[in-house]
């Protein structure tokens, strides 16, 4: 006979876990995977809707990629170091008042934690304990007034990598076909509404939304920037032509 299904006791916590969500590397990267794509793809679009050849197309494309990747990376990183030192610089200030306003920090500490409807004893009791520990205290200060945690700031050489990588793997996709041979423009431009819809598929399942909407809206996005630049490229190369 089999024995029953051993069952969790009650009071026993249900242990799960959750992704990285403040590690830096995300938005960068998913927002550098796409604009690789779409910039290289209007790039691309551009130059073939005006007549250029497969090596200009091609020179096109990777100095694209070249300076939107190594763009991206720099932007990303003073981006990121520049919003950590304005957190840093709030910080220290919130640092300055626990140490040089103790008792005024305490009576503050005591009516946020009110407002999040704690009993006034408990909050009372709750911030006297916190406020023995300065580096608690300075921890609790900071994710309630300026809702971050000092210890987990993006890291800037995280987001810059991310954005970069991200980008020139974006970005070489509608370069492939002409690499490998193909001196056709909507092979490239295929092969790059394709990867929108992938790339953008899943991007909206690991947030958990669905994955043809998050696909729809990349390819729509997509389209409208190749094709308005690919207009400019017609229209241009037409006036030389004329």
């Amino acid at each position: 006979m089999t024995s029953p299904e051993k069952k969790r006791p009650q009071h026993e916590p249900v242990q799960h876990e959750h992704r990285d969500v403040s590690g830096g590397w995300l938005r960068p990267a998913v927002f550098g995977a796409m604009d690789g794509l779409v910039t290289n793809a209007s790039l691309i679009a551009g130059v073939g809707g005006g007549g250029g050849s497969q090596h200009a197309i091609m020179l096109t494309g990777l100095a694209g990629l070249a300076a939107g990747a190594f763009s991206m990376a720099a932007g990303e990183f003073v981006s990121v170091s520049s919003q950590n030192e304005l957190v840093q610089a709030e910080v220290d200030k919130e640092r300055n008042e626990l140490t040089t306003n103790a008792a005024a920090e305490q009576v503050e500490l005591v009516g946020m934690l009110r407002a999040r409807g704690i009993s006034a004893a408990t909050a009372r009791q709750a911030a006297a304990e916190i406020s023995a520990h300065p580096d608690k205290a300075l921890a609790v200060h900071a994710m309630e007034e300026l809702g971050v945690n000092p210890s987990e700031l993006p890291s800037p050489y995280t987001a810059a990598a991310a954005s970069l990588i991200a980008f020139s793997v974006g970005a070489i996709i509608p370069l492939l076909p002409y690499v490998l041979g193909f001196d056709t423009l909507w092979v490239a431009l295929g092969l790059s509404a394709l990867a929108a819809i992938v790339g953008g598929g899943l991007v909206a399942r690991l947030t958990a939304r669905s994955f043809w909407l998050g696909a729809l809206r990349q390819l729509l996005l997509g389209v409208l920037a190749t094709g308005f630049t690919y207009l400019i490229g017609l229209a241009v190369g037409g006036m030389a032509a004329g």
